[in-house]
């Protein structure tokens, strides 16, 4: 499938990811690549270049729900409420002004996904594929990185990637036991939003996984 998708779209998001990666490598650390937003992008340069069905596919099954979310709840943060506190760090002054800027692609890489599977079909394999990326990532970032409360101050490094305890980076949720919350978020997301957004997408851009 070459030339499906024009070169200035390819470049533009190139040259928007070597701004990106090196920025939040200063300001976050190679950590913050492990946030299913981030590893999303990448999958999304890879498919964008290879014109490939399936990348694009597992990137925008396992993304677009959620980044919606994100995008209404920076929205609503706009007249001063808070849903979420998804994009709470988007308020935070201590952070750099053009990180927060850069970080906006939450906001436009869902749509942008959207037209990629509109343009390349969506391919049915997706589902699976990102509950793979997604469970290895959930257990990464559940055992071997920081807990929420543990960032250094001053530091920007993430805590609580991908909210495997709860949705505080300042303390663990109290609403039920650790392993149980992992167990929810190991077992909920796939059957709360992978699969729901895989049907939705499956019925408007859906290909034979030929």
């Amino acid at each position: 499938m070459s030339g499906i998708i024009p070169l200035w779209i390819k470049i533009l998001y190139s040259a928007f990811l070597l701004v990106l990666i090196p920025n939040y490598l200063r300001v976050y650390g190679a950590t913050n690549f492990l946030y299913f937003c981030d590893v999303a992008a990448f999958l999304t340069f890879f498919a964008l270049w290879s014109e490939n069905a399936l990348l694009a596919s597992i990137a925008t099954v396992g993304i677009v729900l959620p980044q919606i979310l994100w995008l209404f709840d920076f929205g609503v943060h706009l007249f001063g409420l808070k849903l979420t506190g998804m994009s709470d760090y988007m308020w935070n002054p201590q952070i750099p002004v053009f990180t927060r800027v850069l970080s906006l692609f939450h906001g436009w890489l869902p749509f942008f996904l959207l037209y990629l599977v509109k343009q390349l079909g969506y391919d049915r394999r997706a589902f699976w594929g990102w509950v793979i990326i997604a469970i290895l990532l959930i257990v990464i970032c559940y055992f071997w990185m920081p807990a929420p409360g543990s960032q250094p101050k001053g530091s920007f490094q993430p805590v609580n990637i991908n909210y495997v305890y709860g949705f505080s980076d300042d303390a663990r949720q109290h609403w039920m036991p650790g392993w149980a919350w992992f167990t929810t978020v190991l077992l909920g997301l796939p059957i709360l939003i992978w699969w729901p957004s895989h049907l939705v997408l499956c019925r408007f851009f859906c290909v034979s996984a030929g």
